[in-house]
């Protein structure tokens, strides 16, 4: 099994900054990738980024191109999601999921709220 625990949720003012981390530890190996998603009240959960563990290929949703970034520690098995320019569409539940030869795996979530 491989547990992930998201971390650096909060309540912030638009234009803000957040910055996710989710730590992989247990049977956290051979990792084909990782990736945030999001969950706003009464909506299905969304692909916001992923990155491809070997090669560190990354993939951006549209919405958040240009504001949100993504990024790894391969050593530390852990992944980041660097959050600028925060808006109040940006609230919701992040979730941190990781893909490899052990399964999928999802995290329990951190909250982001936006607001003024």
């Amino acid at each position: 099994q491989v547990q992930l625990k998201e971390s650096g949720g909060g309540v912030v003012t638009p234009g803000g900054s957040l910055r996710l981390t989710c730590d992989a530890s247990g049977r956290a190996y051979g990792i084909y990738a990782m990736s945030w998603h999001r969950q706003a009240p009464g909506t299905d959960r969304e692909f916001v980024a992923s990155m491809r563990w070997a090669g560190g290929g990354t993939n951006i949703t549209d919405s958040v191109k240009g504001r949100f970034t993504i990024s790894r520690h391969r050593v530390k098995n852990t992944v980041y999601l660097q959050m600028n320019t925060l808006k109040p569409e940006d609230t919701a539940v992040y979730y941190c999921h990781l893909e490899g030869i052990t399964g999928k795996y999802w995290g329990q979530g951190t909250q982001v709220t936006v607001s003024s």
